[in-house]
Protein backbone atom coordinates (compact mmCIF):
# COMPACT_ATOMS: atom_id res chain seq x y z
CA UNK A 1 0.00 0.00 0.00
CA UNK A 2 1.69 3.31 -1.21
CA UNK A 3 2.80 5.24 1.70
CA UNK A 4 2.86 9.03 -0.21
CA UNK A 5 0.16 11.10 1.81
CA UNK A 6 2.73 9.79 4.91
CA UNK A 7 4.42 13.34 6.42
CA UNK A 8 8.21 13.39 6.34
CA UNK A 9 10.07 16.26 7.92
CA UNK A 10 12.91 17.05 5.24
CA UNK A 11 16.04 19.01 6.84
CA UNK A 12 19.05 21.00 4.95
CA UNK A 13 21.83 19.06 5.87
CA UNK A 14 23.85 21.41 4.04
CA UNK A 15 25.12 25.33 4.43
CA UNK A 16 26.74 25.13 1.22
CA UNK A 17 25.16 25.16 -2.36
CA UNK A 18 26.47 22.51 -5.35
CA UNK A 19 25.78 23.15 -8.33
CA UNK A 20 24.75 19.34 -9.26
CA UNK A 21 25.65 17.33 -6.25
CA UNK A 22 25.94 13.56 -6.69
CA UNK A 23 26.18 10.25 -5.21
CA UNK A 24 26.17 10.85 -1.80
CA UNK A 25 28.18 7.86 0.12
CA UNK A 26 28.06 6.55 3.87
CA UNK A 27 31.39 5.64 4.67
CA UNK A 28 31.22 2.70 7.14
CA UNK A 29 34.89 2.89 7.77
CA UNK A 30 34.81 6.06 10.12
CA UNK A 31 30.68 7.42 9.81
CA UNK A 32 31.97 9.82 7.56
CA UNK A 33 29.88 11.00 4.19
CA UNK A 34 31.54 11.40 0.91
CA UNK A 35 29.99 13.29 -2.03
CA UNK A 36 30.61 14.89 -5.61
CA UNK A 37 29.93 17.63 -7.51
CA UNK A 38 29.56 17.25 -11.09
CA UNK A 39 29.95 20.66 -12.14
CA UNK A 40 33.15 21.21 -10.96
CA UNK A 41 34.97 17.82 -10.76
CA UNK A 42 35.71 18.16 -6.69
CA UNK A 43 35.40 15.29 -4.84
CA UNK A 44 33.81 15.94 -1.08
CA UNK A 45 34.10 14.53 2.12
CA UNK A 46 32.39 15.55 5.22
CA UNK A 47 31.17 14.44 9.08
CA UNK A 48 27.88 14.80 10.76
CA UNK A 49 27.75 16.89 14.04
CA UNK A 50 24.46 18.33 15.48
CA UNK A 51 22.08 17.17 12.19
CA UNK A 52 24.32 18.59 9.95
CA UNK A 53 26.77 17.50 7.32
CA UNK A 54 30.40 19.38 8.03
CA UNK A 55 32.53 19.48 5.27
CA UNK A 56 36.28 18.56 5.82
CA UNK A 57 37.76 17.83 2.51
CA UNK A 58 37.54 18.18 -1.25
CA UNK A 59 39.70 17.65 -4.28
CA UNK A 60 39.22 18.02 -7.96
CA UNK A 61 40.16 14.77 -9.56
CA UNK A 62 39.13 15.70 -13.21
CA UNK A 63 37.08 17.24 -16.12
CA UNK A 64 33.62 15.08 -15.66
CA UNK A 65 33.31 13.21 -12.34
CA UNK A 66 31.43 10.45 -11.81
CA UNK A 67 30.60 8.00 -8.37
CA UNK A 68 32.92 7.60 -5.60
CA UNK A 69 33.64 3.86 -3.87
CA UNK A 70 35.32 3.03 -0.67
CA UNK A 71 38.41 0.86 -0.17
CA UNK A 72 38.21 -2.25 2.17
CA UNK A 73 40.65 -0.49 4.94
CA UNK A 74 40.15 2.87 7.05
CA UNK A 75 42.92 5.31 5.21
CA UNK A 76 42.99 3.43 2.41
CA UNK A 77 40.75 6.25 0.32
CA UNK A 78 38.62 5.67 -2.21
CA UNK A 79 38.12 4.90 -6.45
CA UNK A 80 36.37 7.80 -8.09
CA UNK A 81 35.47 7.15 -11.47
CA UNK A 82 36.05 9.81 -13.61
CA UNK A 83 36.58 11.39 -17.44
CA UNK A 84 37.47 7.84 -19.04
CA UNK A 85 38.03 5.62 -16.18
CA UNK A 86 39.07 5.79 -12.71
CA UNK A 87 41.68 7.26 -10.41
CA UNK A 88 42.24 6.76 -6.63
CA UNK A 89 42.03 10.02 -4.00
CA UNK A 90 43.85 8.94 -0.94
CA UNK A 91 42.95 10.72 2.53
CA UNK A 92 45.65 13.05 2.02
CA UNK A 93 44.04 14.13 -1.38
CA UNK A 94 46.48 12.74 -4.20
CA UNK A 95 44.93 11.40 -6.91
CA UNK A 96 46.41 8.45 -8.65
CA UNK A 97 45.32 6.61 -11.90
CA UNK A 98 43.68 3.17 -11.85
CA UNK A 99 42.55 2.63 -15.27
CA UNK A 100 42.68 4.95 -18.32
CA UNK A 101 40.87 5.02 -21.69
CA UNK A 102 38.06 2.62 -20.87
CA UNK A 103 34.70 4.67 -21.76
CA UNK A 104 35.26 6.01 -25.32
CA UNK A 105 36.28 9.28 -26.50
CA UNK A 106 33.51 11.91 -25.90
CA UNK A 107 31.79 9.28 -22.90
CA UNK A 108 32.55 9.99 -19.75
CA UNK A 109 31.86 8.18 -16.42
CA UNK A 110 29.15 8.35 -14.51
CA UNK A 111 26.79 6.55 -11.65
CA UNK A 112 28.08 3.44 -10.18
CA UNK A 113 28.98 1.28 -6.83
CA UNK A 114 30.30 -1.85 -5.55
CA UNK A 115 28.91 -5.16 -5.15
CA UNK A 116 29.11 -7.29 -2.23
CA UNK A 117 32.21 -9.24 -4.07
CA UNK A 118 34.34 -6.02 -4.26
CA UNK A 119 33.90 -5.01 -7.74
CA UNK A 120 33.07 -1.16 -9.08
CA UNK A 121 30.13 -1.16 -11.29
CA UNK A 122 30.26 1.87 -13.19
CA UNK A 123 28.83 3.28 -16.21
CA UNK A 124 29.14 6.22 -18.90
CA UNK A 125 26.91 8.99 -20.50
CA UNK A 126 27.70 11.05 -23.50
CA UNK A 127 26.26 14.35 -24.71
CA UNK A 128 24.37 14.48 -27.11
CA UNK A 129 22.45 11.63 -25.85
CA UNK A 130 22.75 8.58 -27.85
CA UNK A 131 22.82 4.91 -27.16
CA UNK A 132 26.48 3.55 -27.21
CA UNK A 133 27.81 4.07 -23.32
CA UNK A 134 28.18 0.78 -21.40
CA UNK A 135 28.38 -0.62 -18.03
CA UNK A 136 31.46 -1.42 -16.62
CA UNK A 137 32.62 -3.88 -13.62
CA UNK A 138 36.29 -3.26 -12.59
CA UNK A 139 38.27 -6.07 -10.98
CA UNK A 140 40.62 -5.80 -7.70
CA UNK A 141 43.45 -4.79 -10.30
CA UNK A 142 41.64 -2.07 -12.02
CA UNK A 143 40.46 -3.89 -15.17
CA UNK A 144 37.43 -3.23 -16.27
CA UNK A 145 35.04 -5.93 -18.43
CA UNK A 146 31.89 -4.65 -20.40
CA UNK A 147 29.09 -5.68 -19.15
CA UNK A 148 26.16 -3.83 -20.68
CA UNK A 149 26.25 -2.00 -23.60
CA UNK A 150 24.00 0.04 -25.53
CA UNK A 151 23.04 2.27 -22.56
CA UNK A 152 22.63 6.39 -22.81
CA UNK A 153 22.11 7.89 -19.49
CA UNK A 154 23.73 5.03 -16.94
CA UNK A 155 22.68 6.19 -13.61
CA UNK A 156 21.38 4.29 -10.21
CA UNK A 157 22.92 1.19 -9.39
CA UNK A 158 22.08 -1.08 -6.34
CA UNK A 159 22.39 -4.83 -5.61
CA UNK A 160 20.73 -7.14 -3.14
CA UNK A 161 22.26 -8.49 -0.65
CA UNK A 162 23.78 -11.54 -1.89
CA UNK A 163 25.16 -9.47 -4.86
CA UNK A 164 22.78 -11.99 -7.07
CA UNK A 165 20.53 -9.35 -8.32
CA UNK A 166 21.28 -5.62 -9.82
CA UNK A 167 18.71 -3.09 -10.40
CA UNK A 168 20.04 -0.87 -12.59
CA UNK A 169 18.73 2.53 -14.21
CA UNK A 170 19.64 3.90 -17.72
CA UNK A 171 17.54 7.22 -17.29
CA UNK A 172 16.38 7.49 -21.43
CA UNK A 173 14.76 6.49 -23.07
CA UNK A 174 12.49 4.40 -21.15
CA UNK A 175 12.86 6.23 -17.36
CA UNK A 176 12.76 2.88 -15.68
CA UNK A 177 14.00 0.36 -13.07
CA UNK A 178 15.58 -2.48 -14.46
CA UNK A 179 16.66 -5.85 -12.92
CA UNK A 180 19.30 -8.47 -13.95
CA UNK A 181 20.69 -11.80 -12.63
CA UNK A 182 24.11 -11.87 -11.52
CA UNK A 183 26.33 -14.67 -11.92
CA UNK A 184 29.41 -15.53 -9.52
CA UNK A 185 31.38 -14.43 -12.25
CA UNK A 186 29.28 -10.84 -12.72
CA UNK A 187 27.75 -11.71 -15.99
CA UNK A 188 24.66 -10.47 -16.33
CA UNK A 189 21.00 -12.57 -17.36
CA UNK A 190 17.50 -12.58 -17.47
CA UNK A 191 17.42 -8.44 -17.98
CA UNK A 192 13.50 -7.36 -17.05
CA UNK A 193 11.29 -3.70 -16.19
CA UNK A 194 10.83 -3.37 -12.55
CA UNK A 195 8.82 -0.58 -13.18
CA UNK A 196 8.31 2.87 -14.95
CA UNK A 197 9.20 6.12 -13.21
CA UNK A 198 6.97 8.42 -14.72
CA UNK A 199 6.80 12.30 -14.13
CA UNK A 200 10.63 13.34 -13.96
CA UNK A 201 13.65 11.21 -15.03
CA UNK A 202 14.92 8.76 -12.49
CA UNK A 203 18.55 9.33 -11.22
CA UNK A 204 20.57 8.11 -8.26
CA UNK A 205 19.18 4.67 -6.37
CA UNK A 206 19.56 2.91 -3.05
CA UNK A 207 18.51 0.02 -1.50
CA UNK A 208 17.37 -0.55 2.32
CA UNK A 209 17.46 -3.47 4.38
CA UNK A 210 14.05 -4.69 3.85
CA UNK A 211 15.58 -5.01 -0.35
CA UNK A 212 13.29 -1.92 -0.90
CA UNK A 213 14.49 0.65 -3.54
CA UNK A 214 15.04 4.48 -2.82
CA UNK A 215 15.15 6.21 -6.24
CA UNK A 216 15.82 10.66 -6.77
CA UNK A 217 13.82 11.80 -9.32
CA UNK A 218 15.13 14.60 -11.30
CA UNK A 219 12.68 17.34 -11.89
CA UNK A 220 9.79 16.12 -9.84
CA UNK A 221 11.11 17.32 -6.61
CA UNK A 222 11.14 13.58 -5.14
CA UNK A 223 12.04 10.60 -3.56
CA UNK A 224 10.29 7.19 -4.09
CA UNK A 225 10.70 3.77 -2.64
CA UNK A 226 9.81 1.00 -5.06
CA UNK A 227 9.46 -2.54 -4.23
CA UNK A 228 11.70 -5.05 -5.96
CA UNK A 229 8.20 -6.28 -7.78
CA UNK A 230 7.74 -2.74 -8.82
CA UNK A 231 5.09 -1.39 -6.42
CA UNK A 232 5.27 2.60 -5.24
CA UNK A 233 5.40 2.31 -1.26
CA UNK A 234 5.97 5.45 -0.40
CA UNK A 235 6.59 9.30 -2.34
CA UNK A 236 8.76 12.16 -0.46
CA UNK A 237 8.18 15.66 -1.15
CA UNK A 238 11.40 17.81 -1.59
CA UNK A 239 11.97 21.67 -1.34
CA UNK A 240 14.57 21.11 -4.52
CA UNK A 241 13.39 20.09 -7.70
CA UNK A 242 16.09 17.92 -9.05
CA UNK A 243 17.13 15.57 -6.53
CA UNK A 244 19.98 13.42 -7.91
CA UNK A 245 21.17 10.80 -5.78
CA UNK A 246 20.46 9.12 -2.63
CA UNK A 247 22.16 7.19 0.59
CA UNK A 248 21.09 5.52 3.67
CA UNK A 249 22.80 6.35 6.50
CA UNK A 250 21.21 4.28 8.72
CA UNK A 251 17.71 5.34 9.00
CA UNK A 252 18.76 8.62 7.77
CA UNK A 253 17.91 9.29 4.21
CA UNK A 254 20.23 11.61 2.40
CA UNK A 255 19.57 13.03 -1.06
CA UNK A 256 21.84 15.38 -3.03
CA UNK A 257 20.35 18.16 -4.91
CA UNK A 258 21.36 20.70 -7.90
CA UNK A 259 20.75 23.65 -9.12
CA UNK A 260 22.17 23.51 -12.42
CA UNK A 261 19.81 24.61 -15.33
CA UNK A 262 17.23 25.97 -12.69
CA UNK A 263 16.99 29.75 -13.51
CA UNK A 264 15.39 30.60 -10.13
CA UNK A 265 17.09 28.35 -7.05
CA UNK A 266 15.09 28.05 -4.43
CA UNK A 267 16.70 28.10 -1.16
CA UNK A 268 17.24 24.05 -0.48
CA UNK A 269 18.11 23.44 -4.96
CA UNK A 270 21.94 22.51 -4.45
CA UNK A 271 21.87 21.20 -1.12
CA UNK A 272 22.20 18.43 0.81
CA UNK A 273 18.79 17.23 2.37
CA UNK A 274 17.97 14.50 5.22
CA UNK A 275 14.66 12.72 6.11
CA UNK A 276 14.35 10.38 8.46
CA UNK A 277 12.81 7.06 7.56
CA UNK A 278 11.81 3.33 9.34
CA UNK A 279 14.04 0.88 7.57
CA UNK A 280 17.71 2.22 7.27
CA UNK A 281 20.40 1.41 4.81
CA UNK A 282 23.60 -0.20 4.94
CA UNK A 283 27.34 1.86 4.59
CA UNK A 284 28.99 1.91 1.19
CA UNK A 285 29.94 -1.57 -0.49
CA UNK A 286 34.14 -1.28 -1.07
CA UNK A 287 36.16 -2.07 -3.59
CA UNK A 288 38.60 -4.83 -3.02
CA UNK A 289 41.39 -3.40 -5.26
CA UNK A 290 44.38 -1.41 -2.85
CA UNK A 291 46.03 1.66 -2.91
CA UNK A 292 48.42 2.28 -6.06
CA UNK A 293 52.13 2.31 -6.55
CA UNK A 294 53.59 3.40 -9.86
CA UNK A 295 53.62 -0.19 -10.75
CA UNK A 296 50.00 -1.20 -9.90
CA UNK A 297 48.97 2.10 -11.40
CA UNK A 298 50.49 1.51 -14.52
CA UNK A 299 49.31 -1.97 -14.68
CA UNK A 300 45.52 -1.22 -14.49
CA UNK A 301 45.78 1.66 -16.56
CA UNK A 302 46.96 -0.52 -19.34
CA UNK A 303 43.81 -3.03 -18.94
CA UNK A 304 41.76 -3.96 -22.04
CA UNK A 305 37.85 -4.09 -21.75
CA UNK A 306 36.61 -7.34 -22.15
CA UNK A 307 34.42 -7.99 -25.03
Amino acid sequence: MSRSSLSRTVEILSDARYVQAESPRWDGRDGTLAWIDMATGAFHRGRFADGRVVPEAAVVVGAQIGAPVPLVAEGAGWAVAVDQGLVHVSDAGTVSPLATDVARTGDYMNDGGADPFGRFWVGSQAMPRDPHCSLWSFDSRGVPTERLSGVTVSNGLSFDRSGSTLYYIDTLPHRSIEAFDVAPDGRLSNRRTVCRVDGGNPDGMTIDQEGLLWVAVWDAGEVRRYSPDGALVETIALPATRPTAVALVDRLLVVTTASVGLAHPAEADGALLGVEVEVGGSPALPWAGTPPTTDTAHSAAAGEVAR
